[in-house]
């Protein structure tokens, strides 16, 4: 069952955010279809949208050749009561005040007094997680977060003092690109570039709730940055080559595991085995590492040497710990 109605999707949304000016023309329509719709898009939604043969009557066109909307108001989004449901659950969640000012927080619980949430955080039982998280709820990591995400957004240069992952204390100057959450770890990360003299020196990872201190600079890096020149800058030199059997569904829950890394796999008919070359951030190795030994027997770490020594050591060492110097 889905929550959420297909009137509410990208059509949807294209349409409103056009329809929510008075006016507009062909150009403005194409390029939001191309920045907002799906890579086909382009191909037949302008011409529903614009006044012709084959559209959907939303707008008209006017002496000057601009497009303004048949409508008097621009439309309202009507929310169903399944979706008032769901944002009632949604409020109870501690990481939503990371995102949302408690003023507003406050009015929408005001607003959703009587409608009843949709599912409650103790109907579900999360396993293989680590129990030290973030302390979503600390007002120092809240202000943190916010600070980030508002530098993140807008490209703000900001300073930043850090504990590094060794306790040690570090500062540096920096332009954020994108905030990650990882479920397993219950972290948020942010990814960045180091800068000197306002050039990029070096890319790294601060963890949110190592920030000591986030300070705006009241500058914008306007240098042009790409992620994805940042992941490969970072992408380790040698894929992990894996085998992965089918025993225990693995094939399938190895898929799903590294569904966001970059990889290449390869089948074998006759063993019903799969090779694949995954691809990560150097600086997520050990993460990536324990992620692997998380399958047991189902799978084996064929390469590199460095990562399979690895592997090879914790294994030994939780064989100790479980049977003790005894062969």
């Amino acid at each position: 069952m889905n929550i959420f109605s297909e009137i509410y999707g990208t059509y949807f949304r294209i349409a409103a955010k056009l329809l929510g000016k008075d006016s507009s023309d062909e150009k403005t329509v194409r390029e939001t279809v191309l920045r907002d719709g799906f890579r086909d898009s382009v191909l037949f939604l302008p011409q529903k949208l614009i006044p012709g043969g084959e559209d959907w009557g939303l707008f008209r066109r006017d002496e000057d050749k601009s497009l303004s909307r048949i409508t008097k108001k621009a439309p309202v989004k009507v929310l169903t009561k399944l979706q008032k449901m769901w944002l009632k659950a949604k409020l109870s969640d501690p990481r939503v005040r990371l995102f949302l000012e408690d003023e507003v927080i406050e009015n929408l619980k005001e607003e959703l007094a009587d409608v009843k949430p949709l599912y409650r955080h103790e109907h579900f039982r999360l396993t293989d997680r680590y129990t030290d998280h973030d302390d979503y709820s600390d007002e120092k990591y809240v202000a943190n977060f916010r600070a980030a995400l508002d530098a993140v957004k807008n490209r703000r240069i900001v300073d930043i003092r850090f504990k590094t992952g060794r306790g040690k204390h570090a500062s540096g100057r920096f332009v954020l690109l994108k905030i990650e959450f990882s479920p397993k770890n219950g972290k948020f990360r942010a990814y960045c570039y180091l800068l000197r003299n306002d050039k990029i020196r070096s890319s790294g990872l601060i963890n949110i709730g190592r920030i000591c201190s986030i300070t705006d600079t009241g500058r914008i890096f306007r240098t042009p940055v790409s992620i994805d020149d940042y992941f490969r800058s970072r992408k380790c030199k040698e894929p992990a080559v894996i085998r992965v059997t089918n025993e225990r569904n693995g094939v399938e829950r190895f898929m799903l595991e590294f569904a966001s890394f970059e990889k290449h796999t390869v089948r074998d008919l006759e063993k019903n085995e799969y090779t694949v070359e995954l691809w990560y951030d150097e600086q997520d190795e050990t993460e990536v590492l324990i992620m692997l030994l998380s399958f047991g027997p189902v799978i084996e770490i064929l390469g590199p040497y460095n990562l399979r020594s690895q592997a090879k050591e914790r294994l030994e060492r939780q064989y100790k710990l479980l049977y003790g110097n005894n062969e």
